[in-house]
């Protein structure tokens, strides 16, 4: 059991250095974490990009001022989830990042993204408002 924590404890440590590194503009430390032949997959768009190499490129091209806020990471072994907060020039979307690991790297990582909406009056009654997750 205290090598698969280890373990874990290890990635999860990998996935903050790289949420970090990425709300840094430090590309090399936030495409460390990728395997060499990594696939990076974007659902909403169609495109799949291959290898660390492509995916560092095609990031490293975005023209919008981005910031990046982790509200959580979950996950073990070898599938870790991160819900964040990424903001392209002021604009927040959220997103989801799941991640599949082998030998310590990201093999493939299937990211969604998802625009805020104003919740419908109809549904005030029964909803109550997420904390610290203002609209």
């Amino acid at each position: 059991m205290t090598g698969t924590t280890d373990r874990d404890a290890k990635t999860r440590a990998r996935l903050v250095e790289h949420w970090e590194a990425s709300e840094r503009g430090d590309i090399d430390t936030e495409h460390a974490i990728y395997a060499a032949d990594a696939i990076l997959d974007y659902p909403q768009s169609g495109e799949r990009f291959r290898s660390r190499s492509s995916i560092q490129a095609q990031r490293g091209g975005h023209p919008a001022e981005r910031h990046f806020t982790v509200l959580r990471i979950l996950g073990g072994g070898d599938l870790w989830v991160s819900e964040c907060v990424i903001t392209y020039d002021g604009v927040p979307t959220y997103s989801v990042s799941v991640m599949e690991f082998g030998d310590g790297l990201v093999t493939h990582e299937t990211q969604y993204f998802a625009d805020p909406f104003q919740a419908p009056s109809s549904r005030a009654a029964l909803a109550e408002p997420i904390p610290g997750r203002a609209h």
